[in-house]
């Protein structure tokens, strides 16, 4: 048999989704892969199926059904001050897992370089490589997740062709504020680099933070591609409807790609998340309140639990200090912690070495994801409380 290609010997499987799997055969609590465990809202499912119903079954217009663009460009207008045009800016895409995709693959040539800042989602790094990039990366030091400005500086280069940009940043909860947006378009600006921006939690917030798209800072509109998706503000993350939003001359390298990677987005949750995209803004700061009291309760249950965490600004993911409960365990790594964790107390969380192009950086973090119901919560915190993971049994 001759050889298999070569690039996906680079880079693993999703260690997330394997957590998950993992979780379900024992039954477990699923704190590890980021979707709720409560259910969509009512008004939605019955817009889905009424689309169902109405005969929108077949196939779609392959970038995007025109209701859909058309309230994309209406939101990115009222939320993030960006001017598109629906008919030639939009690319709707099965998830922003397959947006970020095309896009790299749009841009990107061989032997460009794309940086990412780490701890990162853990896709962004397969997605770069398989898009032909190498990836350079920039560290985020906790507590508050801060980056060197001469690293970041030094990251640049005539090769660098993008930057990822995840704000509010899974895994970390880290949202950027403007100061760091300008200097980052500043060196976008300077070496003639693109801006990807994974931008899906811009409406999960905590504490006054604000949430700044990219490509509404002077100078980014002509070289930002937002990506954004129905997934997380809406509850939704099985219906894998996503966007991009660019430029024509960038749009239409990014709709090739995504005609011939998967033709369509489901055509009646298309027009069901047409509909959810006009909610009052009511609905957004409903959605915000909710979980900033689940990472309240989750936070404070935490610390009692033997972790560290690290307080996040937004998403719904919180990343923790694991050290002391790793060595409780007797783990010798983040991976054989997670797993025993899983095994002893039924709580599944993700090894904070998914996030690091280094697996050792993570080796005292895990992941958490708290967008769940408060009773999930505390049943998930009595559960690490009860494992004694502090040694004080």
């Amino acid at each position: 048999m001759k050889k298999l290609s070569f690039i996906t010997e680079t880079f693993t499987e999703s260690v997330i989704r394997e957590m998950t799997r993992i979780c379900d055969a024992i039954g477990g609590i699923n704190l590890s892969q980021g979707f709720p465990d409560f259910d969509t809202p009512e008004e939605l499912k019955a817009l889905a199926i009424e689309a169902i119903r109405s005969g929108r079954n077949q196939y779609p217009v392959t970038f995007g059904e025109p209701i859909l663009r058309g309230r994309i460009a209406e939101k990115m207008h009222r939320f993030n001050r960006v001017e598109c045009d629906p008919a030639t800016d939009i690319t709707v895409c099965c998830g922003a897992t397959e947006a970020m995709l095309s896009t790299l693959k749009a841009i990107i040539n061989p032997g460009d370089e794309v940086i990412i800042f780490e701890p990162f989602y853990e896709n962004y790094g397969p997605d770069a490589i398989l898009s032909g990039a190498k990836p350079r990366y920039v560290p985020l030091t906790p507590p508050d997740w801060s980056y060197d400005q001469e690293q970041l500086n030094s990251a640049f280069n005539n090769h660098t062709k993008a930057i990822i940009l995840n704000t509010p940043n899974n895994p970390t909860g880290k949202v950027f504020s403007r100061e760091e947006l300008e200097g980052i378009a500043l060196l976008c600006l300077k070496w003639d680099v693109f801006a990807v921006t994974d931008e899906i939690y811009e409406h999960i917030l905590y504490d006054g933070s604000e949430h700044i798209s990219l490509a509404s800072i002077d100078g980014m509109s002509d070289r930002t591609i937002t990506i954004n998706s129905a997934s997380k503000t809406y509850s939704a993350t099985g219906w894998r409807v996503g966007w991009a939003v660019a430029v024509r001359p960038i749009t239409e390298r990014i709709r090739k790609v995504h005609d011939f990677v998967t033709v369509g987005a489901p055509t009646p949750l298309q027009h069901a998340a047409a509909e959810a995209l006009r909610f009052p803004d009511e609905y957004y700061r409903s959605l915000a309140d909710r979980y900033q009291e689940a990472r309240n309760l989750f936070l404070a249950g935490l610390t009692g639990c033997g972790f560290q965490p690290y307080e996040p600004k937004g998403s719904y993911y919180v990343m923790a200090d694991t050290k002391a409960a790793r060595e409780r365990l007797g783990a010798g790594n983040d991976v054989d912690f997670t797993r025993l964790l899983v095994n002893k107390t039924g709580v599944a969380a993700v090894p904070g070495s998914a996030f690091y192009s280094d697996p050792a950086v993570g080796l005292n973090q895990a992941r958490f994801a708290f967008c769940k119901k408060p009773e999930t919560l505390r049943k998930a915190l009595q559960l690490l409380k009860d494992a004694a993971l502090l040694g004080n049994d």
